[in-house]
């Protein structure tokens, strides 16, 4: 089955494990803020790729600490 084009806001926030509420994209909606989405009349739909994209961008990298890295510093 292939993926679908474009998402619900129930959908997306199934997507997102019910972290998003179609609430909360209601009001980044209205901020203009959040995942980009199309509205036709009056549905409201979210392009995949577009999600795909803005989850990406919320990607936040860890850096590795010292010991990670096999650098243990002596204390003074």
């Amino acid at each position: 089955m292939m993926e679908p084009l474009y998402l619900t806001p129930e959908e997306v926030t199934e997507r997102f494990r019910g972290a998003i509420s179609t609430g909360t994209l209601a009001n980044w909606r209205a901020m203009r803020i959040g995942p980009a989405f199309v509205k036709i009349g009056k549905s409201i739909v979210y392009p995949v790729a577009d999600l795909n994209e803005w989850a990406r961008l919320q990607t936040v990298a860890c850096r590795a600490t010292n010991r990670l890295n096999g650098e243990e510093h002596e204390q003074s």
